[in-house]
């Protein structure tokens, strides 16, 4: 006599955040300012305004615009706020920072789009694995706001989790 084979992860009542499901659809570019820099050591206030009089900004038509520094030169404040000026009326929007720093905020804007309560007292399962990069910062947001509704909150995959938290039965 055979025993059926039971899926106890289909019957264990998981729900599966896939922060991958919120990956950003809009296009992010970098503007990386070490390449306006004299011997890779400062920028000129002359070069930078010429660099924005002559620069192409309809690349930029529609995207985040990561604007920063790869080199260890200390820039102006002033420089990126030339650069964010002249980017406004082409990009959605500019972000002081690379292109994770782009990728972080616009994440952290979608993660305000969600709908915690649908998540009220459910066993959450983070997934782990994307098809995408999602930053750090974005797991660890998530976390804290699951934190407030969720009964239990786990990372990986529902064959294969980590607790992480675990909300304590009131009245014990």
């Amino acid at each position: 006599m055979e025993e059926a084979i039971v899926n106890r992860v289909a019957g264990s009542g998981l729900v599966t955040l896939n922060l991958e499901d919120h990956f950003p659809t809009i296009g992010i570019s970098e503007i990386d300012l070490k390449d306006l820099l004299v011997e890779g050591l400062m920028l000129r206030e002359k070069d930078l305004r010429e660099f924005i009089r002559t620069h192409d900004w309809n690349h930029y038509k529609d995207k985040v615009v990561a604007v920063h520094c790869s080199s260890d030169a200390i820039l102006p404040t002033w420089a990126y706020m030339l650069v964010a000026i002249a980017l406004q009326p082409y990009a959605k929007r500019s972000v002081y920072g690379n292109r994770e720093a782009a990728l972080t905020l616009i994440y952290l804007e979608a993660l305000n789009t969600i709908d915690w309560n649908q998540y009220r007292d459910a066993k959450v399962v983070v997934k782990g694995c994307s098809d995408v990069h999602v930053p750090e910062s974005v797991y660890v947001e998530a976390a804290m706001r699951l934190r407030a509704v969720a009964a239990s909150i786990m990372y990986g995959e529902p064959c294969s989790t980590v607790p992480l938290f675990k909300r304590p039965k009131s009245g014990a």
